[in-house]
C-alpha cells in the first residue's frame, strides 16, 4: 500500500480521533469545573477515552503495524465513554457522546487489521 493511499484511507479515523479527543477534554474539563456530585466517572473515562484517542490518531499519522491495535481499544474507549456521556443531561456530555460515536465508527473499520505477532 503506498503512503499516499494508506493516508487516505486513515483520514477519515485520524479527524474523528481528533474530534473525539478534543470533546473528551472538554468534557472531562467541564466535570472538573462544575465538581458536580456523581460526574467523577465521566470525567475519568473522558480522560482515558482522550489518551486512547490521541495515541491511536499518532499510531495512524505514523502508518503504525500495530494501528488495528490501537483502534480496537479507541473503539471500545469510545464506546464506554458514549455510553457514560449518554447518561448526563449536559451539552457537553452529549457533544462528547456524538464525537465518541464517530470514532468508534471509524476506528472499527480499522480494529481486525491487527499486527500478527
Amino acid at each position: 500500500m503506498t503512503p499516499s493511499h494508506a493516508d487516505s484511507l486513515f483520514d477519515e479515523c485520524i479527524e474523528a480521533c481528533e474530534e473525539a479527543l478534543h470533546a473528551c477534554q472538554a468534557c472531562a474539563a467541564h466535570d472538573i469545573r462544575d465538581a458536580s456530585p456523581g460526574m467523577a466517572q465521566c470525567s475519568l473515562i473522558n480522560l482515558d477515552c482522550a489518551d486512547a484517542c490521541a495515541a491511536t490518531l499518532n499510531a495512524l499519522a505514523r502508518h503504525s503495524d500495530h494501528h488495528g491495535d490501537f483502534c480496537a481499544l479507541c473503539a471500545h474507549l469510545c464506546r464506554v465513554c458514549s455510553e457514560e456521556c449518554g447518561t448526563h443531561d449536559h451539552e457537553h456530555c452529549r457533544k462528547c457522546k456524538e464525537a465518541c460515536d464517530r470514532c468508534a465508527a471509524a476506528c472499527a473499520k480499522h480494529a481486525s487489521e491487527k499486527h500478527a505477532a
